[in-house]
């Protein structure tokens, strides 16, 4: 048998097997693959990157309505109102105007004082451990004196929301307040949702996979 009839017997039978995958292909001799699950939208709760609430502060920044943070439109400067206390749980009795506040700051409701914050003399204005006045929208300053750890947390970037450049350079970043996500009054979180978990594109073999290591 000489080279070129081996040549061309190889290229002969190649040619027969391309010819064959093809109209294998075509006739479909394998099947559909399987279609891949629906993968649903995430809820955009999860995806929203606004904070939990409306802060004084963010009004500010951003221009919004800020006249229901004006104290002294009720308060008399210089005139410390009268706080009642209940005579058998010996919590504070919201005034009229603020019944609408949940007070549950700290345990066992030792910090629902309003003067342990508030400025006694000035209502707009906020009182520290140190006696140091802070105004409203500083009250990340306030918070520091008694959650030092957390306001250190803060400002290295592990606590909160830190925005803008990781490069210090190309432009400034921005840290949130805390009353941007806590509640001063009642600053815990309630219990939060969590968000889904990932959706793996081979949902079958994955369910097997896990059924046989629960045998």
């Amino acid at each position: 048998m000489n080279t070129d009839f081996k040549t061309t017997l190889v290229l002969t039978g190649l040619a027969v097997l391309f010819l064959a995958l093809i109209m294998a292909f075509r006739m479909n001799l394998w099947g559909e693959p399987a279609p891949l699950p629906v993968i649903p939208l995430v809820d955009g709760v999860f995806t929203n990157p606004a904070t939990v609430r409306v802060s004084l502060p963010e009004l500010i920044r951003t221009g919004g309505d800020v006249s229901a943070f004006d104290c002294n439109s009720c308060h008399e400067i210089n005139k410390p109102g009268k706080l009642e206390f209940d005579a058998t749980s010996g919590l504070v009795i919201l005034p009229a105007g603020h019944q609408d506040l949940v007070m549950r700051h700290g345990r066992n409701h030792r910090n629902e004082n309003c003067y342990n914050c508030h400025d006694e003399a000035n209502h707009a204005l906020l009182k520290r451990r140190d006696n140091r006045k802070v105004k409203l929208e500083e009250s990340t300053q306030l918070c520091a004196g008694c959650h030092g750890p957390n306001y250190r947390d803060w400002e290295a970037g592990i606590h909160g929301r830190t925005s803008g450049y990781w490069n210090r350079d190309l432009g400034p970043i921005t840290r949130r307040d805390c009353v941007d996500c806590h509640n001063p009054h009642s600053p815990a979180f309630p219990a939060i949702k969590p968000a889904p978990g990932p959706h793996p594109l081979h949902a079958k073999e994955n369910s097997k996979h896990q059924a046989s290591h629960s045998e």
